[in-house]
């Protein structure tokens, strides 16, 4: 594996939640670029009424104090990082952490046990599932989209095909006034400027949705680098989490690297608008990403990925992310918070899904997950 890319320190991910009782643990060193996040407000809040969850936190294990731990996938951190946070301001007896550590590393807590529950944006394997010895629900509670971001300063639309992406990232295109990006970008300068592919170092969920998509594309990267969380990259430099991928994308002019949508968005980083499988060019937003969404067909087991959605109108490159559950908990009180904690990222949170760049999840789909929750004990 590559050294990651080394960052210079920059501002905080995250906002101070004094008196949440959150911790979000960062996976990059030193600190990264702001993810995508709304301020929260004071902990002191009046609860606000849901028509689904229990009225006050004194209904929730009969208003004990309950510590939730969680880690995994950074795709969906700054997501979770709001919800849990408004969480507590309802239930105020619940505090959950969650540490940003990457698809990879959330699983092999998840499996070890020393989580309360893990979360990974490819789900997990038949396998991995089989080593859970608590057994494990996985509910895809989010879905967003996987960028292409780049850093040229007076470039602010560029245009890439699914070969000239593919050929970046193969390390084939080095040049960003390389003929092939020329032909697509008609009337744009493009600088003489090397192309600095920056990839994850980490194993990470989004790599696995991005190289996913990558091999469904490209005969030459299925046959080469293939798919995975981990994958060994023909170039470029890595930096740990879509924060760290984000910050180095950022300070290295010429830099293309794939982020989620919302990290691109909150941070003004410019990105590509692709093409997709119907030939057409599109630039990822929730609408985008909604009409992609809506060709993905859940099973009974939840786990679902199209690598390459079909669709005039539907951007290439979307993924759920799943929390990680266990099927029983030693604790009764943690598995009632945990299923009301579900019950209102499922409704209430879903709400807050669109605002931080994610794309909230279709009523039907939502209803299939219902069951599912009804097994966690």
């Amino acid at each position: 594996m590559r050294p990651s890319l080394k960052l210079s320190r920059r501002k905080a991910i995250y906002l101070s939640l004094g008196g949440v009782g959150f911790a979000l643990a960062s996976c990059t060193s030193p600190e990264p670029t702001p993810a995508p996040t709304t301020p929260a407000a004071s902990g002191t809040s009046k609860p606000t009424a849901s028509a689904s969850a229990p009225a006050t936190s004194a209904q929730i294990a009969g208003g004990k104090s309950i510590s939730l731990s969680g880690a995994g996938a950074s795709f969906p951190a700054p997501l979770y990082q709001r919800w849990f946070s408004e969480f507590n301001k309802k239930y105020s007896n619940v505090q959950i952490g969650y540490q940003s550590v990457g698809s990879g590393a959330g699983v092999k807590q998840f499996i070890a046990g020393t989580v309360d529950f893990g979360a990974s944006d490819t789900a997990m394997k038949d396998d991995e599932i089989a080593k859970v010895t608590k057994g494990a629900v996985l509910v895809p509670v989010a879905a967003g989209s996987i960028v292409i971001a780049y850093n040229l300063p007076d470039v602010k639309e560029v245009k890439l095909s699914r070969e000239v992406y593919s050929n970046i990232f193969l390390g084939k295109i080095t040049k960003w006034n390389d003929p092939a990006i020329a032909k697509l970008n008609d009337g744009v300068k493009l600088p003489d400027t090397a192309i600095s592919v920056v990839s994850r170092s980490d194993g990470s969920g989004t790599t696995g949705v991005f190289t996913k998509h990558l091999s469904a594309v490209s005969a030459e990267w299925k046959s080469g680098p293939g798919e995975g969380k981990s994958v060994q990259w023909p170039t470029g430099t890595g930096a740990k989490g879509n924060e760290g991928v984000a910050a180095a994308i950022q300070q290295t002019a010429g830099a293309i690297g794939y982020i989620e949508y919302g990290y691109a968005v909150q941070n003004k980083i410019s990105f590509a608008t692709i093409e997709n499988k119907a030939g057409k060019y599109i630039k990822a937003d929730p609408e985008s990403g909604s009409k992609s969404l809506a060709v993905i067909d859940l099973p009974a087991n939840l786990i679902a990925f199209e690598p390459d959605p079909k669709g005039d109108g539907a951007y290439p490159i979307v993924s759920y992310t799943w929390l990680l559950l266990y099927k029983k908990y030693d604790d009764p009180n943690k598995a009632e918070a945990i299923k009301a904690m579900l019950d209102w990222a499922l409704t209430e949170g879903q709400k807050l899904s669109g605002e931080l760049g994610y794309i909230p999840l279709p009523t039907e789909v939502v209803t299939k997950l219902k069951p599912a929750i009804a097994t966690i004990s």
